[in-house]
């Protein structure tokens, strides 16, 4: 899930926007409020917004920047007049601040009506995503000082596929601690519709501390704090319209960032990169999500978290040109600042799928080449371990490139754990322990690292550092077996199983045949392909030497009655798509395994 906060002024828009229509018009928020910028022509604004200057309206005016505790902070002005307000911002605009341990300058401000009421009027509520479906948290006891609501609120949970109803509030008292019955029964049916409106518009999180009622009996969102699913924004983006997400209050977002996403969204592959620390040691080039999220953990258990600079990741098999863009940045940001220390480059990633090592490689050897004297001014150590398709050629590479380039590239292949190079390139391990994938050594087993994931099974014997057998082979691989095993009583694959494939994809197909026939497979693993966009064919692929014809049928249901044997589906349909194709095959009682294959599917779709 990409969760992506939004400024208060835009949740609240969503909020008036859509609530009176999902509540049939029985519930409406106040729409009035304004959003000021560095930009903004604050003499001006009334003129689009004359409400500001309604001698009626008092307002309220505070920072929108992502900033939590703006009250106790002293960053929200209360009952003022609009010129009131306009010193106010005035006063603020680009001036730095700190909250807590951050310091960041205030550039945006949202302007709203100020609402009398008393701190009885003032109510908790939050709603946010997890696994089994969507949390409902509620406190009488609103505002500044609600307190540690995790151990005050009452909790409702609403299942995926369930919608919140008014007996299951009542029921659950989750507004028990309301006394008037006439304000219960009326938030109860607000909080309906502002579950339709979480739902619909695809949020993850939305607290509203406080929410009041207002002198006239209304129910009006004070503070708002949200979050959207934006892997949603094929299926919401008409109805979220112009939604802005800014960093983290603090956070600045780096020319390089926006260049990433740019390049991200022209390309097929994934190119992820968020700044941590510009001025970090430890800069990081991960091929993969699952993977990138593994070598940041480690890096911060062993305790050099507050010396990482990057989080991303490069996957879904990019071209050579994007992995040179790609890492062409990383050096770029990293080559900025000196440290006379120096600095770690770590190319990392698990073992491939489908991405070609090599292609991937050329990409990254060329921005090593290119950058070889400012890697080597910033006294900067390569370490790259690297495994799947063609990663011999790939490596390779990388040990070419060090040769005569003269930069000190340190190379591990599949044979060295994944982690391992990190307490390596932190000076925590030996590197006479942990050979290189071509030096005649490998084959030693290496030695074991503290606080890596190198240790041996759970319940394996220690071994002894006198035990002659440890150091000359790799061992005995024990087996592992998993806590849920037990309860498994679906065998997924065999040497038998068959799959099914969903989408043209030619290139999948045939390197699952080269491995079948590397493993002896008396029959290919893909029984037929799926593709309904075509009346059905077939497609010629090769079965070691000979040539061979695999279905292609327009349905699943002609592709499943003609091959009852298949059991597994790999789905290739894109994120757009595969939440439809995977709910229609779960029709299918013989379909025990689906892989679904799509990167950025919607939370409610995925759940």
């Amino acid at each position: 899930m990409s969760a992506a906060a939004v400024r208060e002024y835009h949740g609240k828009r969503l909020l008036a926007k859509h609530i009176t229509s999902l509540s049939a018009e029985e519930h409406t928020i106040e729409s009035r409020s304004a959003l000021v910028t560095p930009t903004t022509d604050l003499d001006a604004l009334p003129t689009t917004e004359p409400w500001l200057v309604d001698p009626d309206t008092k307002l309220v005016v505070k920072p929108d920047q992502l900033i939590k505790r703006r009250g106790k902070a002293g960053l929200v002005g209360i009952n003022l007049t609009y010129p009131e307000v306009v010193e106010w911002i005035t006063e603020r605009m680009d001036k730095e601040i700190q909250i807590e341990l951050v310091t960041g300058k205030l550039d945006h401000f949202i302007i709203e009506p100020f609402i009398p009421h008393t701190s009885a009027d003032e109510h908790y509520l939050c709603i946010q995503s997890n696994r089994t479906g969507d949390e409902i948290l509620f406190c009488v006891d609103g505002g500044v000082d609600v307190g540690d609501v995790d151990v005050k609120a009452q909790r409702l949970q609403v299942g995926i596929d369930a919608d919140l109803t008014l007996d299951e509030i009542t029921q659950s008292n989750l507004l028990g601690g309301i006394a008037n019955f006439e304000r219960k029964v009326k938030l109860s049916r607000f909080l309906v519709s502002l579950f339709k409106v979480y739902r619909v518009l695809h949020f993850t999180y939305l607290e509203i501390n406080p929410v009041v009622f207002a002198e006239d009996g209304s129910i009006v969102p004070l503070d708002l704090a949200a979050k959207i699913d934006a892997t949603a924004s094929f299926l919401c983006a008409t109805e979220w319209g112009h939604i802005d997400c800014p960093a983290p209050f603090g956070r600045t977002e780096f020319p390089e960032e926006a260049h990433i996403r740019e390049l991200d969204s022209k390309t097929g592959a994934s190119l992820k990169l968020t700044i941590l620390n510009h001025a970090g040691r430890i800069w990081t080039m991960v091929a993969g999500g699952g993977a990138s999220v593994v070598y940041a953990d480690t890096i911060s258990d062993l305790g050099y978290g507050h010396e990482l600079a990057n989080y991303g990741e490069y996957s879904g098999a990019p071209s050579a040109e994007a992995t040179f863009e790609y890492a062409k940045t990383i050096i770029g940001l990293m080559t900025r600042e000196r440290d006379p220390r120096g600095k770690i480059l770590i190319v990392g990633g698990g073992i491939a799928n489908f991405t070609d090592v090599a292609a991937t490689f050329t990409g990254l050897v060329q921005a090593l080449e290119q950058f070889q004297d400012d890697l080597k001014a910033h006294k900067v150590d390569i370490w790259v371990r690297r495994a799947g398709p063609n990663y011999q050629e790939g490596l390779n590479m990388m040990r070419q490139t060090a040769e005569s380039t003269g930069l000190p590239i340190r190379i591990y292949g599949p044979e060295t754990h994944i982690t391992a190079v990190v307490p390596l390139a932190l000076g925590l391990a030996k590197y006479e322990d942990f050979p290189e994938y071509d030096d005649e050594a490998h084959h030693v087993r290496p030695k074991k690292v503290k606080g890596v994931a190198a240790a041996t099974a759970a319940g394996a014997e220690k071994e002894s550092d006198d035990d002659p057998s440890v150091g000359d082979h790799r061992g005995t691989l024990l087996p592992q077996k998993a806590d849920h095993e037990a309860d498994h009583s679906v065998e997924n694959f065999t040497a038998m199983t068959r799959c099914v494939v969903y989408g043209l994809q030619h290139r999948a197909v045939q390197g699952m045949l080269d491995f079948d026939k590397m493993c002896k497979r008396a029959e290919p693993s893909v029984a037929c392909m799926i593709f309904p966009f075509s009346a059905s064919h077939f497609i010629k692929f090769y079965w070691g030497t000979e040539e061979i014809l695999i279905p292609v049928y327009q349905t699943m249901k002609e592709a499943f009655e003609k091959n009852p044997e298949a059991s597994v589906m790999v789905n290739f349909a894109s994120f757009r798509s595969v939440y439809e194709s995977t709910m229609e095959v779960l029709e299918y009682d013989n379909i025990k395994t689906i892989a679904i294959i799509a990167e950025g599917v919607p939370e409610q779709q995925t759940r």
